[in-house]
């Protein structure tokens, strides 16, 4: 059979009679097999077997010795081939990568690395963390305790108590060996003790003798609880007049302002043009501590009105003999902010005392008080000529309150600020108002509407404890903690002047105030040096700054009739009148 298959070729045709033919072209002869009969049946089969198709370019892999091992790239996601077990589970290999630091590298499956998967259940795992916090071992947590019993920790201390738990051992803790007073007979009613028994080696407090209480608590009633004081006396409230006379020679008193001084204090109008100030014209001493704040007297600044650290109040003329009028004392701490109302015949003091009190300017009495319980920081009359009655004052719970005069109630409370509220102006017409607080932001309100309408924070602001409205009350002028003077717009937006940023000076921690000049030529202010410092409205630029004190020079006034003259208070104690 195999000797025929070698004499076929690709032209081979074989008849169904059993005949094979072998037909050569290019004029060969036609030769004719041998008749086979009895293979009929082997060649049928044979001929099916070569008609099935063959694969002529088989998947070869490349055959090297037998050990070895065809390496996976991990990131596949496709195999063309059947990898034996060894060549799917090898190990990766490869260069290091010199990026990548050993932590990176390690196999991590929580935060901080690899934990291995641990079946503990909640009991025991509470009965080794005590036996090992009250006796110092415990049993390896990394090891199989069902096969081993390797232990870790005090393994000495393991091996005398036979590796029993907090819960199986009855060895006593060092506390647990004092020992303790038994009676426990019920029927002894004075001497039963039960599980109350005190300790044998327990010291007893020795009970004063009958003197000795006596002057314990002489003791203790002269002594009173660290800065809170068990009963507050209500402190004598007076004033002092400096002056003889308090009316004059037509019986008109010092709230009258002098027509006899070459300049109209009556008049609506500021001065047409304003000039620096040259010389120091006048001192006013009289204040023991350093001055807070000072106000002028409204509309025609012939007085000005001066709160100090000392808890005193004093009244001052700004023209003729420049003295001193009055002298108010009502306050147990450092006076913090005064207020004129729009007539001038009353103000408002807020102390450190947590009192706020309405004056009367020329009788020095106080008409009443108000009390939150919270330091106010500052305290303002509603400028609306219908509004008198209300003031606003903002605490250090920041809160801001409305009071009422008149019957002494708290009549709205706006409370959304995050830290202590440190002042409050008021914009458009006196329909809104303006607060900064603490918590770095600025917000306005509506009158008597709680929710602020306006809440303005950036990240890049600082904290403005004093701020000034212009005299054309489009803008307002805010002293930032980060020794810069920003300029907000008063009217709808309330959007930041970024052009105009007034630096040079040196504020930060301190509340130094703002004014500007009647004309809005310059823009003043002091600086935690002393200095004071005047800048051009128009170009931010430094005019002029000299040195006005010996300490901070807390409050700058520019006086709203004079074209040249401004007062400044500092912390020495001292109020200058400059021109």
């Amino acid at each position: 059979m195999l000797a025929i298959q070698s004499y076929g070729d690709s032209n081979d045709e074989v008849s169904d009679e059993g005949e094979v033919e072998n037909t050569k072209t290019e004029g060969s002869e036609s030769l004719s097999l041998i008749h086979l009969e009895p293979l009929k049946d082997e060649l049928k089969e044979y001929s099916v077997r070569t008609s099935m198709q063959i694969c002529p370019a088989p998947v070869v892999l490349p055959t090297g010795k037998e050990d070895t091992v065809l390496q996976i790239d991990p990131d596949a996601k496709e195999l063309m081939y059947n990898p034996k077990f060894e060549e799917l589970f090898a190990p990766t290999l490869g260069p290091h990568n010199p990026f990548k630091t050993q932590q990176q590298e390690a196999t991590r499956n929580m935060l901080s690395g690899y934990i291995e998967p641990a079946h503990v259940s909640s009991f025991q795992f509470e009965n080794q963390r005590r036996t090992f916090s009250s006796f110092g071992y415990a049993l390896d947590p990394s090891v199989d305790t069902m096969d081993s019993d390797k232990i870790i920790g005090a393994v000495e201390e393991a091996n005398s108590s036979n590796v029993k738990t907090v819960f199986e051992s009855t060895k006593l803790r060092p506390l647990d060996k004092r020992k303790r007073k038994k009676n426990n007979n019920p029927d002894d009613i004075e001497g039963f003790l039960g599980p109350w028994g005190g300790y044998v080696d327990e010291q007893k407090v020795a009970k004063p003798s009958e003197e000795e209480a006596i002057e314990l608590e002489e003791l203790v009633s002269k002594r009173t609880k660290r800065g809170k004081p068990i009963e507050e006396r209500p402190i004598e409230e007076k004033s002092i007049l400096h002056i003889k006379d308090p009316v004059d020679y037509q019986g008109r008193s010092f709230l009258h302002a002098p027509q006899d001084v070459g300049v109209n204090l009556r008049s609506d109008s500021p001065p047409e043009r304003c000039f620096l100030p040259k010389s120091h014209i006048h001192t006013w001493s009289g204040h023991t501590k350093g001055i807070q704040a000072i106000r002028w007297f409204p509309k025609t600044a012939h007085l000005l009105l001066s709160a100090g650290m000392d808890c005193r109040i004093k009244l001052w003329e700004v023209y003729n003999e420049r003295r001193c009028i009055r002298t108010y004392y009502g306050h147990r701490q450092a006076v913090r902010d005064i207020n004129f109302n729009n007539s001038g015949q009353h103000f408002l003091s807020a102390a450190y005392d947590r009192y706020i009190k309405l004056w009367d300017t020329e009788t020095g009495q106080v008409v009443s008080r108000f009390t939150s319980r919270k330091i106010p920081y500052c305290v303002k009359f509603n400028p609306d000529g219908n509004k008198q009655h209300l003031f606003v004052a903002g605490t250090s719970d920041k809160k801001i309150i409305c009071w009422d005069v008149r019957s002494g109630d708290i009549v709205q409370e706006y409370d959304r600020h995050l830290g202590a509220v440190n002042s409050i102006t008021f914009v458009d017409e006196n329909r809104r108002f303006v607060t900064t607080s603490d918590d770095k932001s600025l917000r306005v309100w509506e009158w008597d509407i709680p929710v602020d309408m306006k809440y303005i924070a950036d990240p890049t602001m600082h904290s403005m404890p004093a701020v000034t409205p212009a005299p054309n009350g489009k803008w307002l002028a805010c002293q930032s903690m980060d020794n810069k003077v920003v300029i907000f717009s008063a009217l709808n937006r309330f959007k930041m002047n970024r052009k105009k940023e007034f630096t040079g000076h040196m504020v930060a921690g301190y509340a130094c105030s703002l004014d500007f000049s009647p004309d809005m030529s310059y823009l003043v202010s002091g600086d935690a040096d002393g200095k004071c410092f005047i800048w051009d409205w128009k170009t931010t630029k430094i005019y002029k700054k000299w040195k006005a004190h010996d300490n901070v020079c807390i409050s700058v006034l520019w006086h709203p009739h004079e074209p040249s003259k401004l007062v400044t208070a500092g912390w020495d104690g001292l109020l200058k009148y400059w021109d």
